[in-house]
């Protein structure tokens, strides 16, 4: 049986200057501009016909600080679809209180480089389909990668990042995947930082890389500009679900323009 491909629109959550919570749009994971509260992000998506949604606390990590878990339950009071929660998730108790919290999933970035054993426990904790393993890839030209493509005639290697893309960890993204996969995670969630909020498209190089490695389902996301950049990354590199921000933000398309697009173009489409 073919699986329907799933459309997700995805929030980026930051504490604004009165430590309330509100949702931010950038490029390049840089220049964040305020686009609205998530509570009521949350509940109109869930309306939209959206297939999940994601919820990622863009600066948790990189703080050191804990996921904002009250947001979250308000979140998923208003939320009736699957909801995936990341952003300083580091232990395995983490882990139980976003579930707690009413997330169906979690994703998982650096606290997963950092300890890898954080994605064995947790997925035999509370099992692989809570588990997300995200990766913020970046594109590097040089000898010091594992697995290379050719991209525009040069040899390109994706490199695992964290802190936003701020700063490189030396693993090789492909590398990285496959170990995620084995020690039991359920998704992975593929990030460009190159191409995060440009609107030219998905790095297809990099996420038919990652597809090509792994049977886990892949998560594409960054870069969509409009349904024709998910017909690519679904047919091109084979993507399970599309992820988009702005384009659904700014209404610019809407979930069910998108997925009637994809469904005239034969894909298979959760109506």
């Amino acid at each position: 049986m073919t699986l329907t491909k799933r459309i997700i629109p995805c929030i980026d959550v930051d504490l604004d200057d009165d430590g309330n919570a509100a949702v931010y749009t950038g490029v390049n994971f840089e220049d964040l501009k305020y686009t609205g509260d998530p509570v009521e992000m949350a509940k109109a998506y869930n309306e939209s016909g959206a297939d999940e949604f994601v919820f990622l606390d863009i600066t948790a990590s990189a703080e050191g600080r804990e996921t904002m878990l009250e947001t979250v339950s308000a979140v998923a009071d208003e939320c009736f679809i699957p909801l995936t929660v990341g952003g300083g998730i580091r232990t395995k108790d983490d882990i139980k209180e976003t579930l707690r919290a009413g997330a169906d999933k979690v994703s998982i970035n650096t606290g997963a480089l950092e300890r890898p054993e954080l994605i064995t426990e947790g997925a035999e904790a509370f099992g692989s389909q809570c588990i997300v393993i995200s990766v913020d890839a970046r594109r590097r030209y040089d000898d010091e990668g594992e697995h290379y493509v050719t991209v525009d005639g040069e040899e390109v290697w994706f490199e695992c990042t964290v802190k936003g893309g701020r700063e490189g960890t030396g693993r090789d993204v492909i590398s990285w995947a496959k170990e995620a996969e084995d020690r039991g995670a359920g998704e992975l969630f593929v990030n460009s930082i190159d191409a995060d909020g440009t609107k030219d498209g998905y790095d297809i190089p990099l996420t038919k890389a990652v597809c090509d490695n792994v049977s886990t389902p892949v998560i594409a996301s960054s870069g969509c500009g409009g349904p024709e950049d998910m017909e690519e990354v679904f047919v091109e590199a084979g993507a399970d679900a599309g992820l988009a921000a702005s384009i659904f933000h700014f209404d610019e398309y809407s979930i069910a323009d998108t997925k009637a697009y994809l469904a005239d173009k034969g894909l298979p489409i959760r109506q």
